[in-house]
């Protein structure tokens, strides 16, 4: 198996991040949101976008970023699972960009294809019914295959994390395609990182019952994992927490260098200047599952959030979608 060097990860990152695009349609709309804006700038239509209130917005709201995600406390909800674009901004963004991976996606698919207009329908409809009465939070009846990912969300426990993602259960990362060998320099930077006060609290936070406990870095990797973000810092790392008996429990946490947002902020939006810290903050604003475990850090002279991974953490995918079920999903 390939285990890059410092040196070699730019080129092949960059060759992973074009492999990827070139599957289909939707892949390349979905790894591409600086040509998603350049598109939407050079169309006639984009002189007819609303302009809706400035608020914070995903920016990059794919179909492949919405999924079930874990509070920490057990409790599940079909959330936003990726942040680094958003900003405060035009809501109106987002919808148009999910409505084209709806779109994309519906036609990369086996679905008819005048499932696609009724989506978007759906889609533009339910958005409307949720701004008609924003207080009331009913969503409507699920369709069976986002009730059916929650319900597998549920049942998931650190064993099928670490089998999905690690192949083994034993506390270590096992390097090859998707996980690469770190330098000596990035470990002890990340060894240093989880022992911080913020990150360490964090990763104490995910048990309630034992708090009174020593963070260590267990084992950690550089992980080539996503599309549009391949090419930016991003780790693994398996955090160790002993109790005072000796018995040592185990956190898996991601952590991603976030950088400028490609997504058009709003005239005179005021965002935290640290990217990171933004990140999180909008997080937190668009999906609170997520946001509380998440952080920002700096390391290796970059800015970081870092978050859980939960093994309740999924995404959802429109081949999971009967034709019927993908309407009532886009809605």
């Amino acid at each position: 198996m390939t285990k890059p060097t410092l040196a070699e990860r730019p080129a092949i990152l960059a060759a992973k991040r074009q492999l990827k695009m070139a599957r289909s349609t939707h892949a390349y709309v979905r790894g591409n949101t600086a040509k998603f804006y350049e598109w939407l700038d050079a169309s006639p239509a984009s002189r007819r976008v609303p302009q809706g209130p400035a608020i914070w917005i995903c920016g990059d709201c794919h179909l492949g970023n919405l999924g079930p995600i874990n509070d920490g406390g057990g409790k599940i909800a079909i959330q936003i699972r990726d942040l680094d674009q958003a900003v405060i901004g035009n809501p109106a963004h987002d919808l148009i960009r999910l409505g084209l991976s709806l779109a994309t996606a519906a036609r990369g698919s086996d679905l008819p294809g005048v499932t696609t207009a009724h989506m978007i329908e759906a889609m533009v409809t339910g958005y409307a019914s949720a701004m008609a009465d924003p207080a009331n939070g009913d969503t409507g009846p699920e369709p069976d295959a986002v009730r059916s990912v929650k319900r597998r969300a549920i049942g998931r426990r650190w064993r099928h994390l670490a089998k999905e993602r690690f192949a083994t259960r034993e506390p270590m990362i096992p390097l090859g395609d998707k996980f690469w060998p770190l330098e000596r320099f990035e470990r002890d930077a990340l060894a240093e990182l989880v022992t911080e006060p913020e990150v360490a609290a964090l990763v104490l936070s995910l048990d309630e019952k034992d708090r009174d406990r020593t963070v260590r870095l267990v084992d950690a990797a550089y992980w080539m994992k996503g599309c549009s973000s391949l090419g930016l810092l991003r780790f693994a790392a398996l955090v160790g927490l002993k109790n005072a008996k000796g018995r040592s429990d185990y956190a898996l946490i991601d952590l991603k260098e976030a950088t400028s947002p490609i997504a058009p902020a709003a005239k005179g939006a005021k965002m935290p200047k640290d990217e990171a810290i933004r990140v999180v903050e909008a997080a937190r604003a668009l999906s609170p599952h997520l946001g509380s475990r998440m952080v920002a850090a700096r390391a290796l002279d970059r800015s970081l959030f870092v978050r859980e991974l939960s093994p309740q953490d999924l995404k959802l995918e429109v081949e999971q979608f009967s034709a019927g079920q993908a309407v009532k999903a886009a809605r």
